[in-house]
């Protein structure tokens, strides 16, 4: 049984991340999955999604882990972190993860922040030992905005 890292903001439900951890799995069916979530300020999104930055991402969590598990996937943990990816990446090894392969979904080129960042390459180099795929979302339109969080009241 393998652990997969899986960074994703905008693109957490989007279908080409969702067929690359399916082939994962296929190749180990106990396969778990991580979903991190970088907190990307909300001036810096593709798309204006309202809300405040942590609330956006909350969201984009939960429904990016929701759509892994509904499709039969082990996704145990679904978190948001640090705002920068290669920071988030680089707390989560850090904080002890253990992981077969770091799995980074992006915009596409010319439009995603990340891939300007050279956040794939960066990866690759601070993590040498670990096998980074790099999920380039080609598909014109994004998942739907995910639910709100909702917070319970008693």
């Amino acid at each position: 049984m393998a652990r997969y890292l899986l960074v994703a903001h905008q693109t957490a439900q989007s279908d080409e991340l969702l067929e690359a951890a399916r082939e994962l799995a296929r190749d180990d069916a106990l396969a778990e999955f991580v979903l991190l979530v970088p907190a990307t300020p909300v001036v810096n999104l593709l798309v204006w999604e309202e809300g405040e930055t942590q609330e956006v991402a909350l969201r984009h969590a939960a429904a990016g882990r929701a759509r892994l598990v509904q499709h039969g996937l082990r996704c145990v943990e679904a978190r948001t972190a640090d705002p920068n990816p290669l920071h988030a990446v680089a707390d989560e090894m850090h904080d002890g993860g253990r992981f077969a392969a770091i799995m980074v979904s992006t915009l596409p080129a010319g439009v995603s922040r990340w891939l300007r960042m050279d956040v794939i390459s960066r990866i690759r180099r601070n993590f040498p030992s670990l096998r980074v795929i790099h999920v380039e979302v080609r598909s014109g339109a994004l998942a739907p905005e995910p639910a709100p969080v909702r917070e319970l009241t008693i």
